[in-house]
């Protein structure tokens, strides 16, 4: 069966090179650092947020996936909401602590609060 790639080629509409080849978006998949070598930094933050305060989790190296399962934790945990993307874990209210204790609770030991 014949791969219909022309998804791939919206934005083109026209060449003249003989060579021209399509480049195509390829996401590599950065593998998740261990544990022990993650190192995470635990802050408050309330810029651009209407006033609300969340605590937001960076440094995070790995996944999208193993991301959204860190996030899903840390959310469950402080029984509040929030989201995981772009590497930060956003957990709504002032749980610097709370967090910081998770996640030396679960391996992560260079974890820290700024």
């Amino acid at each position: 069966m014949k791969k219909n790639d022309w998804k791939d080629r919206l934005n083109v509409v026209y060449s003249t090179n003989p060579d021209f080849k399509y480049e195509t978006e390829e996401n590599e998949d950065t593998e998740t650092l261990p544990k022990e070598k993650q190192q995470l930094r635990v802050c408050f933050d309330k810029k651009n947020r209407g006033g609300k305060v969340v605590t937001l989790v960076t440094g995070f190296v790995g996944t999208e996936e193993d991301l959204k399962e860190l996030g899903k934790l840390l959310k469950s945990k402080c029984g509040v909401g929030g989201s995981a993307k772009d590497g930060e874990i956003l957990v709504q209210g002032d749980f610097r602590q709370k967090v910081l204790e998770i996640l030396q609770k679960e391996g992560y030991v260079k974890a820290r609060i700024i």
